[in-house]
């Protein structure tokens, strides 16, 4: 009988599915991969959280880590992984090369969660009060940084297909090094509506989302001084509750109960919450990937109403599950008409469920996804061969990060 592949996988922070779309979809590779019998370690530098899971539930293996330390070294040459995934760049570009000389043989996987270089420079452009075009991604530092450490994997997974694009097009990454991975799903039916809430059974407005996030902030922010106004004036008993873990005091300061504007906090329970609500309200102006929440909200059977970034490679040009508005005053509009009219608020829902099944299917893409690794195991040498890019910037990049690394190290101990 095969020995199960180990596989490990090295996180920016410990998995929160209760706090951030990251933590979901972390949560969802994790269920891959364990569903076809790898043997997981989860490891992390990050301190341990209140909120992460239990990642023994799960059958995973939690090992604490530490930066800039050859400790890791002698953990990884025990661990002896066949496959290695990097959740987000920095953590490749932090413990990339000491995998590399202790376990050359492992296949490198690479989870953008979002391309942190969309995500900059679409902000940086926003901050400016001018548009964002995509030749700005090429002058991005972060950028640089990102697009090399895609290179050196040998597989990245890409959760939207504007980014693939953007990586194919912009960047000419080759594509035998891409995979897009949305966000997934099991299959939905109009019959599973039946048992949510009904229209008459739902009220108030709702946002979620962790403000950690920056694109979260501004959202709330545009939401309180932009777009509640005219929901208030035209809506006058109109209730938002913005729910979202980690809220700042700036984020606490904008509660006004009297103004039907409730800042909740961290949601014990965010999928019983939106499915209470009657809409979510994402007015999205700056970010990347796929937006959990609106993905969420469709779940739960709850139209949103959204910006042309928030529905951004989310529906296939399929009708939204509500509505796509930049205006705020027309967001604020049609924010009330979906509220108020039953026959538009169901036919969004099943706008919904179509998204879901033509976008988000498991079954789609995690069989793939296992094939293409397993495909990598059996022959990665020619797989790298001829990534000749990456073998350079192996070969460069590498040795600073490798010396920058251990000259921390040194600096440590004394």
């Amino acid at each position: 009988m095969e020995q199960s592949k180990k596989l490990l996988i090295i996180g920016f922070v410990w998995p929160e599915p209760k706090s951030s779309a990251a933590g979901g979809r972390m949560m969802q590779l994790i269920s891959i991969f364990a569903a076809n019998g790898f043997e997981i370690t989860f490891a992390s530098a990050a301190q341990d959280s209140d909120f992460m899971v239990d990642l023994s539930e799960f059958g995973v293996s939690k090992k604490n880590i530490e930066l800039n330390s050859s400790s890791f070294d002698d953990f990884v040459s025990e661990l002896n992984p066949d496959v290695v995934l990097f959740d987000r760049f920095m953590i490749e570009e932090q413990f990339g090369w000491r995998v590399i000389e202790k376990c050359p043989r492992a296949i490198r996987i690479l989870d953008t969660e979002d391309l942190h270089c969309l995500r900059t420079a679409r902000q940086k452009a926003f901050k400016e009060n001018r548009t964002f075009e995509l030749v700005d991604l090429l002058s991005e530092e972060v950028a640089k940084r990102e697009i090399a450490s895609i290179l050196r994997c040998d597989l990245s997974l890409i959760i939207s297909d504007f980014e693939m694009n953007i990586l194919k097009d912009v960047f000419k990454i080759n594509e035998d090094l891409l995979f897009y991975l949305p966000f997934l799903t099991d299959e939905m039916k109009e019959e599973n509506l039946l048992q949510l809430p009904s229209f008459e059974n739902r009220k108030n407005f709702v946002f979620i989302g962790n403000f950690l996030h920056e694109p979260n902030w501004n959202t709330v922010q545009y939401l309180k001084e932009a777009i509640w106004p005219f929901i208030k004036k035209d809506f006058p008993e109109a209730i938002l509750e913005v729910y979202g873990a980690y809220p700042s005091q700036k984020v606490l300061q904008l509660h006004q109960p009297k103004n039907g504007f409730y800042i909740m906090g961290r949601a014990e329970n965010a999928n019983e919450i939106v499915k209470k609500s009657r809409i979510v309200l994402a007015p999205i102006r700056f970010g990347a990937g796929l937006k959990g929440k609106l993905l969420e909200a469709m779940q739960c059977g709850t139209p949103s109403m959204t910006t042309s970034i928030g529905s951004e490679a989310m529906h296939a040009e399929l009708p939204w599950n509500g509505f796509i508005e930049d205006n705020p005053a027309e967001f604020a509009r049609k924010a009330i008409q979906l509220y108020q009219d039953e026959n538009l608020w169901k036919q969004s829902q099943k706008n919904g469920i179509e998204i879901i099944n033509k976008c988000y299917q498991k079954s789609d893409y995690s069989e793939q996804l296992l094939s293409l690794v397993h495909s990598l195991l059996t022959d990665s040498e020619n797989h790298r061969l001829h990534n000749f890019m990456g073998n350079l910037l192996q070969h460069h990049a590498y040795k600073s990060t490798m010396y920058m690394s251990k000259w921390i190290e040194a600096k440590n101990k004394n």
